[in-house]
């Protein structure tokens, strides 16, 4: 592996947020379609329209349990005045061969079954005696231990009107029409949709794989014991979990020590399986932000067009950043902050809508939308920078949660939205309404 030294050519400029993100989703884009059987292309994005072939249903079938009959055989029927029919036989899903259905006669039908022919209606197994020559009953006597309940005779106790209880051929998708758009997410109720019209595989943007990793020497992995000035490894479950949430495959890395060529080697190592790495920690001005020397101070001549630039931002938390292509294949690498909440929200602001563009989608942001501070006491902000506070939101409210600083991990497990309080407002009094980012 290697990276070009840093394009920044000038150390002292401040970028905005907006220029930052401009600048990654200009460089990503989306990855090329592949074709995928239907549960592996859950979560990924249509790349063109997708046509049913047939009608969906394929035929007129019963929505319920009971007797095929016709409408003039069943009018005026009552509990008191019967219409008798003779039961021809049952129509069971899924049979080929049909009975046929004349004056005076009616069929026994599941639900799902085809219409027969000559039947007009359905009349459900409680409006009749089920053939047992009493009242009305609750359901049908089963198949296998009652071969007989296809014969003999039933008392149907109320009139149908034609079509009642029957799914009419083409009721869900007609045949030649747009079953699916392309742009569209394949969850569980398309996938559903696509097996039903016949589809076995379809075109998609595959997910992306994203590759989280946290640097640190002072991190431990959950479950083992804390040394002298160690924590817990939170920032690297936090990210891979998001990149799941905002769509990827995501692979986390356990932290690395503060050694530079360590991190080199386990970045080339997991190249291989990345369209999209994503590091935490070591970006800012410190001895020991090896992300920043390891990926700053490389040769690149094999590989022109790499490299990764840092900066910093006009934004609290989250002000040191670094973006920018590595490896021979020009992996987009962004590298985040290592304290958690200016890493997380990074993530929200930077990763997320790359990501999202990896997978094709229209609309790579969270939604936003404009609520009421509530609030005991102004909220201050730095002047300059654009800062984005943890909060509660709900019907039209939004409320704080927790203090500014990046470290406060309890506070932003109870968040399920940012503040945002632009770079020329320093302080925002209760009842202000302010821009609010929807976590959830």
């Amino acid at each position: 592996m290697s990276t070009a030294a840093p394009r920044t050519a000038d150390q002292d400029r401040i970028w905005s947020v907006d220029e930052h993100l401009q600048d990654i989703l200009a460089t990503v884009r989306p990855l090329e379609p592949i074709e995928l059987q239907l549960l592996d292309a859950q979560g990924c994005v249509l790349v063109e329209d997708v046509m049913a072939p047939g009608s969906l249903p394929p035929f007129d079938n019963s929505s319920m349990d009971g007797y095929a009959v016709r409408v003039v055989d069943v009018a005026g029927a009552s509990e008191e005045f019967p219409a008798v029919l003779e039961v021809i036989g049952d129509v069971a899903a899924g049979q080929a061969d049909l009975l046929h259905v004349g004056p005076g006669q009616a069929a026994r039908i599941m639900t799902g079954a085809p219409l027969p022919p000559g039947a007009e209606t359905v009349v459900p197994v409680e409006w009749t005696d089920g053939g047992l020559g009493e009242g009305p009953v609750s359901g049908m006597r089963a198949a296998g231990r009652h071969p007989g309940g296809a014969g003999g005779q039933v008392r149907v106790h109320r009139p149908a009107e034609a079509r009642a209880h029957v799914r009419a051929k083409g009721s869900d998708v007609r045949a030649g029409e747009c079953a699916l758009e392309a742009g569209t997410v394949l969850g569980p109720p398309q996938i559903a949709l696509l097996a039903a019209i016949g589809r076995g595989t379809v075109r998609v943007r595959p997910r992306p794989r994203v590759v989280v990793m946290s640097t640190g020497s002072e991190l431990v992995q959950p479950g083992e014991q804390l040394g002298s000035g160690q924590i817990h490894d939170s920032n690297s479950f936090a990210l891979t979990a998001a990149a799941r949430d905002a769509g990827a495959i995501a692979y986390r890395v356990g932290a690395v020590v503060d050694d530079v060529d360590i991190l080199r080697s386990t970045i080339e190592d997991q190249l291989v399986r990345a369209d999209l790495m994503v590091t935490t920690g070591g970006v800012s001005v410190g001895a020991y932000d090896v992300v920043k020397e390891a990926l700053s101070h490389v040769d690149d001549e094999d590989e022109p067009g790499s490299g990764v630039e840092f900066r910093k931002l006009a934004m609290q938390p989250g002000k040191p950043q670094g973006f920018g292509a590595i490896g021979a294949d020009h992996i987009p690498l962004l590298a985040l902050p290592g304290n958690p909440v200016s890493s997380y929200v990074s993530f929200e602001l930077f990763v997320r809508p790359a990501i999202r563009t990896l997978l094709g989608l229209a609309d790579v942001h969270r939604p936003t939308t404009r609520a009421t501070l509530a609030a005991d006491k102004a909220l201050t902000s730095p002047a300059g920078r654009r800062q984005f506070l943890r909060g509660s939101h709900a019907d039209g409210t939004v409320r704080p949660v927790g203090g500014s600083g990046s470290h406060l991990v309890a506070a932003l497990a109870h968040a399920d939205a940012l503040i945002v309080v632009p770079e020329d407002v320093t302080s925002v009094e209760p009842g202000t309404e302010v821009e609010v980012v929807l976590l959830g």
